[in-house]
């Protein structure tokens, strides 16, 4: 058997309810929760749980996603799988550093709390946007967006067929209209409250690293992928500087998985609420095995790699 992923989920696969039957059932991922609220200054158990609009605000959804699915990894942990490498799309990297043991929760769960905030108010509401470019090769649209005047670039490099860009509203309408033209099947704009992983977050970047500072960061007890260079991390001398890079560069996933497959991986566990990550490795790569899990019944699906 080759070498086994532990990989999280961004913002975006956020619902309420996710993890409340984690915590309902198990101490490990109840007590997950209970340190979250004892550490931060919101109510991530009502975040999580009880309906509410706040859980889709990028301030709050950081926080609590990233609760929810440390609180499913503790379980997995518990149970004994271990993996050789993790990986996180974008906000998801701060759960796999959780599980290199390159951070702990607590630490975790803070530094994107204030992620979230800076995320959220770098560019003020209507100035930023974010769109899916649908069935169309990432080098073409590479070859378009430096036409369009303003500033938009790719922001997240998913799978093949499905590429995300982000910048300034006007310019992402009009390289919009512009990759229709030039042969995307679908142009979906997103909702979103800011153009996330563009130049334009580059000053909440910065500021993420004053907040990085004081936080003890040590060597990966197993390799975890980087978004930002789609390398492997062994050791603990870039993690800041990769962690601020991330909030304005591209995420490099499609290049994540690749890198992983070539160094030996052939099961991914998805972990976190949600399963878009299976449905990129579909894309991606068929011949490696992917499963996930979002709820207490998909435990089960452990027994086929354990």
């Amino acid at each position: 058997m080759g070498k086994i992923v532990f990989m999280f989920p961004g913002q975006g696969a956020q619902y309420v309810g996710m993890g409340k039957d984690f915590y309902d059932s198990f101490a490990c991922s109840k007590e997950t929760f209970d340190k979250a609220n004892e550490v931060l200054d919101i109510d991530v158990k009502k975040l999580c749980f009880e309906e509410n609009e706040d859980i889709n605000i990028t301030e709050y959804t950081q926080a609590a996603m990233v609760t929810a699915s440390v609180a499913i990894l503790k379980k997995i942990e518990e149970m004994g799988l271990k993996p050789d490498l993790t990986a996180g799309l974008s906000l998801g990297e701060y759960c796999a550093l959780v599980a290199s043991d390159v951070m702990s929760f607590e630490d975790a769960v803070k530094v994107v709390r204030q992620r979230g905030i800076l995320m959220q108010d770098t560019v003020p509401a209507g100035e930023g946007a974010m769109s899916a470019v649908l069935g169309m090769k990432k080098e073409a649209i590479e070859a378009v967006l430096p036409d369009v005047e303003g500033i938009v670039t790719i922001a997240n490099y998913n799978c093949p067929g499905q590429i995300v860009i982000s910048g300034e509203s006007k310019a992402v309408a009009e390289a919009g209209e512009a990759l229709k033209e030039a042969g995307a099947k679908r142009v979906l704009p997103l909702k979103v409250s800011g153009p996330f992983h563009s130049p334009m977050l580059k000053p909440a970047g910065e500021k993420l690293l004053d907040v990085l500072a004081d936080v003890e960061v040590d060597d990966p007890t197993v390799p975890y992928v980087s978004n930002t260079t789609a390398e492997l991390i062994t050791s603990n001398d870039q993690v800041k500087e990769l962690l601020g890079r991330q909030v304005y560069s591209s995420v490099c996933w499609e290049q994540s998985i690749e890198k992983m497959i070539a160094d030996g991986a052939d099961t991914f566990v998805e972990i976190g609420p949600g399963k878009t990550l299976c449905g990129f490795m579909r894309k991606i790569d068929r011949s490696v095995k992917a499963i996930n899990i979002a709820k207490v019944e998909d435990l089960e699906k452990l027994k086929e790699i354990m």
